[in-house]
């Protein structure tokens, strides 16, 4: 793995220069949140080595290097996922990438079903916390010390500084952030019902296919982590529950100029 990394950061290195100190990962429909950064340099996930190749609608797969809120920042435009039959380690492999190319604080975003009834769609909820337990765990397997300790601690994995100065920016822009626990699960179905209600029953207020093993890396790596689900779709609710990825991307692409303003003046404040 740390052959890979490091061949994948030499050839980066070869293309762009600069030390960015933040990573930013996109959902589904949120990938036109890079408009607002000055781009320096755009290499498509495929040339480089050993890098996944995004296969989902709303992912365009590139990793964008440049300025937002003031700060050098690597934006992943598009992530990889399980479901699309990638093994754990390879979902993560970008975020240990961003690591060994000088990121320390990291970003994420992702596209989630509420679970919390005074969600709304449209609604941002900050994650405090996840729920991991239907995700396969990116540790598995024998540990590298380059990478972080065997057994890495997750009683904070969502950075409580980062969140208390995300709601404070809130407050200053009038944008009605939620905060919540986010469930990841393994997709690429949406929940039944009873599935729904029961992860709710357990303390989840959103679910996503996405962002759990992303964070569990970076942790493991020592980095400090913030993230945030746009709420796309209502997992609890008495009328018709019939969920479509098209209706994803579209309850996505219209809170993004509420996302986009919250992470760069996040960023701007780091």
């Amino acid at each position: 793995m740390v052959t890979k990394i490091e061949a994948a950061v030499r050839f980066i290195r070869g293309l762009y220069t600069d030390n960015p100190s933040v990573g930013i990962v996109l959902g589904s429909g949120l990938g036109s949140f890079t408009a607002e950064m000055t781009i320096e340099k755009e290499i498509p996930y495929g040339d480089i080595p050993h890098f996944p190749v995004s296969t989902v609608e709303g992912h365009s797969g590139k990793l964008i290097f440049g300025v937002l809120g003031g700060k050098k920042v690597i934006a992943m435009a598009g992530r990889f996922h399980f479901y699309e039959g990638y093994s754990a380690e390879e979902v993560v492999f970008p975020i240990r990438v961003m690591k060994f190319l000088g990121i320390e604080t990291l970003l994420l975003s992702n596209a989630a079903g509420g679970m919390n009834t005074n969600f709304e769609v449209g609604d941002l909820m900050v994650i405090n916390d996840h729920i991991s337990l239907f995700t396969v765990n990116p540790l598995i397997g024998e540990n590298s010390d380059a990478l972080g300790p065997r057994f890495p601690d997750m009683s904070e994995p969502y950075s409580k500084q980062l969140i208390a100065a995300a709601k404070s920016i809130a407050k200053a822009n009038h944008l009605d952030l939620k905060e919540g626990v986010y469930c990841g699960v393994t997709g690429p179905t949406f929940e039944t019902r009873a599935e729904y209600k029961f992860l709710h029953i357990i303390g989840s207020d959103a679910v996503g296919m996405s962002t759990v093993q992303e964070v569990i890396a970076a942790v493991h790596m020592g980095m400090t982590v913030f993230a945030i689900s746009v709420i796309t779709d209502l997992g609890i609710r008495e009328e018709e529950n019939k969920i479509t990825h098209a209706e994803v991307l579209e309850a996505a692409g219209k809170a993004e100029p509420k996302l986009t303003l919250l992470f760069k003046e996040l960023i701007a404040q780091m």
